[in-house]
């Protein structure tokens, strides 16, 4: 029987969660893509706390005009100022069963331009 898209994304997700986990030291970068917005939290997987969150329905970043990929990029460089802040400056990047390509790796180019580092 074919999986339908989003249980092999699901099955891909989970292969990736096995090895991608975030400690205190080096917390993980979740991304959630949606077919209009797209969403990145910085997760310490230990505590099970949300250190930085940022999406394309923030405020700031909702008004900004463009493509989905030039709005992935403002949302990567948003949550990698506020992981800064938070005092993060190294993690680990989950692209949540996506493929590396389009608004997936706008976000990343984005918060490495901002100064995180994976």
């Amino acid at each position: 029987m074919a999986l339908t898209k989003t249980e092999r994304r699901q099955r891909i997700k989970s292969r990736i969660r096995k090895i991608v986990s975030g400690t205190e030291a080096r917390p993980r970068l979740s991304v959630f893509r949606s077919n209009k917005e797209i969403y990145a939290q910085v997760v310490d997987d230990v505590t099970g706390k949300t250190i930085s969150a940022a999406s394309s329905r923030d405020k700031d970043i909702s008004s900004a005009k463009g493509t989905k990929s030039e709005i992935a990029a403002l949302v990567g460089k948003a949550v990698a100022e506020r992981a800064l802040k938070a005092g993060v400056d190294t993690i680990s990047f989950d692209r949540g069963g996506y493929l590396y390509h389009g608004r997936v790796k706008s976000l990343a180019e984005g918060a490495r331009e901002a100064g995180l580092k994976f």
